[in-house]
């Protein structure tokens, strides 16, 4: 049973009730990101206008965080590049593998968001299920890095990088 202050008196007006209910859990986690993960209450600003922008950024990131998560699990086979850029997915695959050659296709969402998880914490045992927002939040901080540098390495020219490092 669900119970509403909204008028329903049709048969759309209660599926419509019925959807809302349902994104009330993705709402909840989104909250949890901005409270939790960006440790909103944290932000001690002087002004006002500071924390609206801070609240602003904050709220992309939590999106993006959240979208990432549950993409991950409605849309696994999708390529990884539909998120983020062909340096990130090789940069994953490299730190993750241990390796500087990267494969020349990228991995499913699923899998990279996996990886991603791995950098953050998660183990990835049979019988863990999907990563949660946490985990995928400390995994991006690292992948950030891990990105950054692979870039550099990359644009290096080939006579001034220091390959046996990876090997």
């Amino acid at each position: 049973m669900v119970l509403t202050t909204l008028d329903v008196t049709t048969w759309d007006d209660a599926l419509q009730v019925v959807r809302w209910r349902r994104t009330r859990w993705l709402i909840e986690r989104y909250h949890y990101v901005v409270k939790s993960g960006c440790r909103i209450e944290r932000v001690h600003l002087e002004t006002a206008e500071r924390l609206q922008r801070a609240l602003a950024v904050y709220c992309v990131v939590a999106r993006r965080l959240v979208w990432l998560t549950y993409a991950a699990r409605q849309d696994a086979e999708e390529a990884w590049t539909a998120v983020l850029g062909r340096h990130a997915w090789q940069a994953l695959y490299g730190t993750i593998h241990q390796t500087p050659h990267p494969p020349p296709t990228p991995p499913t969402l699923r899998q990279a968001v996996r990886w991603i998880a791995q950098l953050g914490g998660f183990l990835a045992c049979n019988g863990d299920g999907e990563p949660g927002v946490q985990t995928i939040w400390r995994g991006l901080r690292r992948l950030d890095d891990s990105a950054a540098t692979w870039l550099l390495l990359q644009r290096a020219p080939p006579d001034q990088r220091d390959d046996s490092t990876y090997g």
